[in-house]
C-alpha cells in the first residue's frame, strides 16, 4: 500500500504575524516557518501505518516555492521514503492545489491520502474535501483514529454527539484532527539523512491548470484590543455595567 501526505509551509504557530503594509496578506518575512501541525500529524500517522506493515511506501507532498524544500525534509526526517515538491511561487488557493495533487495522485496512483485537516494560517479546510471530490473517491475528514483493513480503512471521527465511526472503501481520503496522535521528535542522524535524499520537482505552470485566485482579499485588520474587565458582585450591578458601562442593552 502506497500512502501520500500533501503537506503545508506554515508560520510556527507560536510565532505572533503581522499584516503586511499593503493590508492584503500577512507579512511573513523574517519568522520561523515549519510543517503545519495538522500535516504534521497526517505525516506521523502514515508513518505509523508503515511501522505497523500496513503500509510499503509514504510520500510527502507539497506546493510552493523552493523555500517548501524545508518541509519536505522534516516529513522524510520523520521517516516518509519519497518527497515530492509543485514549485510554483504564486500564492494558491484550495481548489488549485487540490488540482495539481490530483496530477501526483493520478500519477503515484496511491491506496490512501492523508492529510491535516486545515493549515493554521488560512483555515480554510477544504483542500482534503476538494481533492476527494476530483478523484470521486471516498472521504473521512476530522479523523481521531485509523485503521487499516483489506480494501478498506476504518475512520473514527468526532462529531457533536459523539463519536462516529465509517468504513472508507479503498483508495479514500482522510483528514487528520489532533488528537489522532502525538508527532514524534527528529532524531539528528535522520535529519542529516534527510539532507541527503532527492526531492522530485514538478512545475505547476506546465501543469495546464488554471491556478488563478477565485478570492480576492480586499483588506486585512487587526482585531480591535478588548477594554478592561471588571468585577460584579450581583446581577443588579451586572445589568446595571451592561446598561450604563458597556451600553449593550437599552
Amino acid at each position: 500500500m502506497k500512502i501520500v501526505v500533501p503537506v503545508k509551509r506554515t508560520v510556527d504557530p507560536n510565532v505572533k504575524v503581522r499584516i503586511s503594509q499593503d493590508g492584503h496578506s500577512m507579512d511573513t518575512r523574517s519568522l520561523k516557518m515549519g510543517m503545519n501541525p495538522f500535516c504534521e500529524i497526517a505525516v506521523e500517522e502514515a508513518i505509523r501505518l508503515k511501522e505497523a506493515g500496513k503500509a510499503s511506501a509514504v510520500i510527502v507532498v507539497t506546493v510552493g516555492a523552493a523555500a517548501c524544500e524545508d518541509i519536505l525534509r522534516h516529513g522524510l526526517g520523520m521517516g516518509a521514503d519519497r518527497a515530492i515538491l509543485i514549485e510554483t511561487e504564486l500564492s494558491l488557493q484550495p481548489l488549485a492545489i487540490a488540482k495539481l495533487l490530483k496530477v501526483v495522485v493520478d500519477k503515484e496512483q496511491p491506496d490512501l491520502i492523508i492529510s491535516g485537516k486545515q493549515s493554521i494560517d488560512e483555515d480554510n479546510n477544504q483542500t482534503g474535501q476538494m481533492l476527494a471530490a476530483l478523484l470521486g473517491w471516498p472521504q473521512g475528514t476530522f479523523a481521531s483514529k485509523v485503521e487499516l483493513e483489506p480494501n478498506r480503512a476504518m475512520i473514527t471521527r468526532e462529531v457533536d454527539d459523539g463519536l462516529e465511526r465509517l468504513a472508507l472503501t479503498l483508495p479514500a481520503v482522510v483528514t487528520t484532527d489532533l488528537r489522532l496522535n502525538q508527532p514524534r521528535y527528529l532524531k539528528l542522524p535522520n535529519i542529516m539523512k534527510a539532507k541527503k535524499m532527492p526531492i522530485e520537482r514538478l512545475l505547476a505552470s506546465e501543469s495546464g491548470i488554471d491556478l488563478r485566485s477565485r478570492l480576492i482579499v480586499q483588506q486585512l485588520a487587526e482585531p480591535t484590543k478588548r477594554s478592561g474587565c471588571m468585577k460584579v458582585q450581583s446581577v443588579a450591578e451586572l445589568v446595571n455595567a451592561l446598561h450604563n458601562v458597556a451600553r449593550v442593552i437599552g
